[in-house]
């Protein structure tokens, strides 16, 4: 297992040499990632026959072209970045939580499932309400799929990341389940899909002219509330000491049984917020596919940021305009509807690589010092 552990990505560097501060070094090895994957991105653009700049345009510059395209991107960033917030604590509790896809997944159900009990001809329940109540129930789908990877951890010492990771293909499998069983749409011509939600269960839209929701702005207080959390309370204090330093931790007392649940429960809490806001919001019922793979991206999203809260905006930003940029260079250019996941693919090699020769090069002026 410790293996396993070693090809994920590490947290920001710590050490730093004479005269230049660690924060620096940490933060700016997003920056030179992100540099190399446009450098090698305009390469692969050449070498697949197309201008780099013109491709580069299109990739990066024409999702952000006018107000409804703008919308779009900060659509997407609302559950790439409420579940990097998660993904965030978790990691710097030292708990490799994987299965944030799959915590989405469930979240979406519960949501969803929580809607369609309500949407039914001569219901007078307020459409707020049923938003507010279907959101609580996104959160604790997810926090209950996650416990169970805090439950068998805790138990029987599981190997997080696999259970985690495998708990996801199960939340597909449900997925498919629900929409072809109990919630399909009785008039969906055996389609595998629930019913479509009633306009008023539907999340408002913040920017006239786009699909971007209401979720947004949750998103964005959830980060506030997630840094002070984090940097500024005793609890998130206590969870990071016994992620980073376990023997610090067990001196002071403090619980790594606690660590472990609140770190999985909170991040199933945030990626099951977000499976709610995607079936309440541009999704508008269940479907097999509520997320392309959201909750793994969320992972780059998350060491892009450097598992800081605010950094997970410009990092689902950033991923948002790679998602959005391939479907545009596959129309456009006609290129495979993959070269978004290469470019993420590329930025996370890249990230990775950095903060290895950076840490490595820290490491051995320390040693010369």
């Amino acid at each position: 297992m410790a293996e396993m552990r070693s090809l994920l990505p590490r947290s920001p560097i710590t050490l730093a040499p004479r005269g230049l501060p660690s924060r620096t070094m940490a933060y700016a090895s997003p920056v030179i990632a992100l540099a190399l994957t446009l450098l090698f991105g305009a390469l692969l653009f050449l070498a697949l026959g197309k201008d780099p700049m013109a491709a580069l345009k299109v990739f990066l510059a024409d999702p952000l072209r006018d107000t409804r395209s703008i919308g779009e991107v900060l659509l997407k960033t609302v559950p790439l970045v409420l579940c990097a917030l998660g993904l965030s604590v978790c990691y710097r509790a030292n708990v490799w939580n994987i299965g944030a896809d799959g915590q989405l997944i469930a979240g979406g159900i519960f949501a969803g499932a929580t809607v369609l009990f309500f949407d039914v001809p001569g219901q007078t329940l307020n459409g707020t309400v049923v938003l507010i109540l279907a959101s609580l129930a996104g959160v604790i789908g997810g926090m209950a799929w996650a416990s169970i990877t805090a439950l068998l951890k805790d138990r029987f010492n599981a190997n997080e990341i696999l259970v985690s990771l495998m708990l996801t293909y199960i939340a597909q499998q449900l997925m498919l389940w629900v929409v072809n069983g109990p919630l399909k749409d009785p008039n969906g011509m055996n389609f595998p899909q629930s019913r479509v939600f009633s306009s008023e269960y539907l999340l408002p839209n913040l920017m006239s002219g786009s699909r971007l929701h209401a979720g947004f702005a949750v998103m964005l207080v959830l980060v506030a509330v997630m840094t002070v959390f984090i940097f500024r309370s005793f609890a998130g204090y206590r969870l990071q000491v016994g992620g980073t330093a376990p023997a610090a931790a067990r001196y002071a007392g403090f619980s790594s049984r606690s660590a472990l649940w609140n770190a999985l429960l909170i991040s199933g809490a945030t990626a099951g917020l977000a499976g709610a806001f995607e079936v309440t919001g541009p999704i508008g019922q269940l479907l097999p596919s509520i997320s392309p793979g959201y909750g793994f991206t969320a992972i780059i999203v998350a060491f892009v940021g450097r598992l800081h809260p605010v950094g997970t905006v410009f990092g689902g930003i950033m991923m948002s305009l790679f998602y959005i940029g391939g479907e545009m260079a596959q129309s456009r250019l006609g290129l495979p509807s993959a070269i978004g996941w290469v470019f993420q693919g590329m930025l996370l090699f890249f990230l990775l690589a950095c903060d290895t020769l950076i840490e490595n090069r820290l490491r051995w002026r320390a040693t010369a010092a």
